[in-house]
């Protein structure tokens, strides 16, 4: 059974295989997600490229987009076949992209379509299959129209729900400004747990602290990192002394880019981009001496024609320099 603690958000555009493992050389114990993968882009696409992972990423969850029971189950069986430690479906993302493909956060409105698509992945895999969802869209947004959403979901054979602790306004508002301006409703989420013991519930949303981790676990069975995670990665090494190994020395911030910096060599060898690695590590020094140097040099170099694993140990050094005092 996977540890679900703590978990790091699905987030387009950044949780890609090159953040998952920068990720996981911070935190060994974390539960990791893909970005949202449509079953059109396994099943028509290079369905190679969307699956591949590097085994140091388990435990690792593949977070589908998609409405179709049958399409669902399919790319369901491919991501168990990979290597998946778990399947997820999307929807909770409010896109118009999404709405208009007919998956995301626009399916609240259907359960009954979710429900089907669940039930069929169920059936097709032995992995687990869980929901990432809200606590409501537009105006359908009840405490009890969020049970029964709840209930006729786990009744197809989901006993595992992530729950973003905001509504989805599915018009009117950007994918960021869901994630601001919908106040959140931690109490919601909590609700939820007491009504529904036996299932697992994590909330999601706006925890960016330990200690706002440990809170929410007195309610909850675990928490979902969004946006932190990724601007402040090594946030993360204190969620690991703290909640899974207080007597394990972590890497440091400097180990982990040595280790990172084997990890890009690989790649960079199998015709991969530097910056399609490095732009995941630009906030590993947030909130010390020299981060900005840091991130700067990083972002002027690593575009650059031929740019090499180099580039990271000149912008380690050149911030480095700064933390060194003058000897006079």
């Amino acid at each position: 059974m996977l540890n679900r603690q703590v978990s790091i958000a699905p987030m387009m555009d950044c949780t890609d295989r090159h953040d998952r493992y920068f990720l996981r050389l911070i935190s060994p114990n974390t539960l990791l997600y893909t970005e949202m993968v449509t079953t059109g882009a396994l099943i028509h696409g290079d369905y190679k490229k969307f699956l591949a992972f590097d085994v140091a990423e388990h435990p690792l969850v593949l977070q589908l987009g998609g409405s179709n029971p049958n399409q669902l189950a399919q790319c369901a069986r491919m991501g168990e076949e990979f290597g998946f430690d778990e399947i997820n479906l999307n929807v909770g993302c409010p896109s118009d992209r999404v709405k208009a493909g007919r998956f995301g956060a626009c399916l609240m409105l259907e359960p009954n379509v979710v429900a089907e698509g669940v039930a069929a992945m169920c059936a097709a895999v032995k992995i687990p299959v869980t929901v990432k969802c809200r606590i409501g869209v537009d105006h359908q947004d009840s405490y009890e129209e969020l049970q029964n959403f709840i209930n006729k979901i786990a009744s197809a054979g989901c006993n595992v729900f992530i729950v973003h602790a905001r509504k989805a306004w599915l018009n009117g508002l950007s994918p960021k400004q869901n994630r601001e301006i919908p106040p959140l409703r931690y109490d919601v989420v909590h609700q939820i747990k007491k009504d529904f013991p036996h299932l697992s519930i994590v909330i999601n949303g706006g925890i960016k602290t330990v200690e706002q981790v440990e809170e929410q676990l007195k309610f909850v069975d675990g928490v979902m990192i969004g946006r932190e995670a990724y601007s402040n990665p090594y946030f993360l090494s204190a969620i690991e002394e703290k909640l899974f190994q207080p007597t394990i020395n972590l890497d440091t911030r400097h180990e982990i880019v040595e280790k990172f910096i084997s990890y890009v060599q690989i790649q960079l060898n199998n015709n991969v981009k530097l910056s399609s690695m490095t732009r995941h590590i630009l906030g590993l020094f947030q909130g010390e001496k020299g981060a900005r140097l840091w991130r700067r040099y990083i972002s002027e170099n690593s575009h650059r024609e031929n740019a090499d694993a180099n580039v990271i140990f000149q912008a380690l050094k050149a911030m480095e320099s700064m933390q060194t005092p003058l000897i006079i």
